[in-house]
């Protein structure tokens, strides 16, 4: 199947800013159907019903895709395209009323990401990138920044919320990072953190315990632009292998040596 990467993308944000419509809507309806699937993991009807909106407008724009996709574990990759989807990247957030909460959708032929759209609906900024192309927000065109030492990095990171089996390791991390560099922020959305790295409002990012779904988007739009993403090993199983690093071109390699030496005691 030969594809437009550009238009296909471009339709692709389209449905993807329809579903923010929809979801935004239902959170001023505060028709918050809470349900839990687990200690602090909570989702709502609006996550579910969002879902399937991506699910069934995505599989009409390219058939017999596959899907990987947070509410619907039982959907499987296809032969050669396959949607990795977010309907609501930090929905702990959204429950409360609290932004960053995001839309995370990215394409896989043959195993390689060729678009990235991850919609933060809180300011309303659309990033988005497709193979062969730059990463841009909103039309404007965005790059990673130009900062070249951790001290002068803001790093972002995730608080595990339900594999704490590294906790003393990231604890360790935290204090590392508080004291080298011009500060840690928590925004509760691995997608939008992805998105901040790439556009250049922070100049790294690390967690563990992440979905697919959680970085496929956001990492495609790193390296769209000019970034670099790996697993804390510096390795390239950051999507399926629960870990990810992400930066700057100028900082990578610092900032991956200490995860690494840090996350991995």
């Amino acid at each position: 199947m030969d594809m437009n990467y550009e238009i296909l993308c471009q339709k692709v944000i389209t449905i993807v800013r329809k579903t923010g419509e929809f979801i935004k809507s239902e959170r001023q309806k505060n028709r918050l159907d809470i349900e839990s699937k687990g200690k602090n993991d909570l989702v709502t009807h609006v996550d579910k019903a969002s879902e399937e909106q991506l699910i069934k407008q995505l599989g009409e724009l390219v058939p017999n895709s596959g899907f990987i996709a947070e509410e619907h574990t039982d959907l499987k990759q296809g032969d050669q395209f396959s949607w990795i989807i977010d309907p609501i990247d930090g929905t702990t957030n959204f429950i409360h009323g609290l932004s960053p909460f995001a839309i995370s959708v990215a394409l896989q032929e043959n195993n390689e990401t060729v678009i990235g759209v991850v919609y933060e609906l809180g300011l309303e900024e659309c990033f988005y990138s497709w193979k062969g192309g730059e990463a841009f927000c909103n039309g404007n065109v965005i790059s990673t920044s130009s900062v070249n030492s951790l001290s002068e990095s803001l790093i972002a990171t995730g608080f595990p919320y339900s594999n704490y089996s590294r906790m003393d390791e990231f604890i360790q991390s935290l204090q590392f990072f508080m004291n080298n560099t011009q500060g840690v922020r928590r925004m509760g959305s691995a997608a939008t953190d992805l998105a901040y790295v790439a556009c250049g409002r922070f100049e790294s990012f690390y967690e563990y315990n992440l979905k697919p779904w959680d970085v496929a988007a956001g990492a495609f739009l790193v390296t769209q632009a000019g970034g670099k993403v790996s697993d804390f090993s510096g390795n390239n199983n950051f999507l399926f292998g629960r870990e990810i690093v992400a930066a700057n071109e100028h900082t990578y390699k610092e900032f991956q040596s200490h995860v690494k030496r840090l996350m991995n005691n």
